[in-house]
């Protein structure tokens, strides 16, 4: 799905940084996220994340924010577009 697709849905699109990638941190889909600093996003912004295994093990790493305008981030804020459009009609 396309990044601004994503956005407009209230979904948080995410990019690995440095190269990285779920193989090279040895994540496998089975790990609880932790992801700081949400509440405060800006375009582009790093964004610290906490993969807990269900061992207990957690992996740290930095990933980007691919929300890209503001426009975006206010779709993400509220849920997506419809629900920012709807809000807006009720002003």
């Amino acid at each position: 799905i396309h990044r601004s697709n994503l956005a407009g849905m209230g979904v948080l699109p995410l990019v690995f940084k440095n190269g990285e990638s779920w193989k090279s941190l040895g994540l496998d889909g089975t790990e609880t996220y932790d992801i700081v600093g949400v509440d405060k996003v800006s375009p582009r912004c790093t964004l610290a994340v906490t993969a807990k295994k269900p061992d207990g093990k957690e992996i740290k790493f930095d990933v980007m924010c691919r929300l890209d305008t503001e426009i975006e981030i206010e779709y993400f804020k509220h849920g997506g577009i419809l629900p920012y459009v709807l809000r807006n009609m009720a002003k």
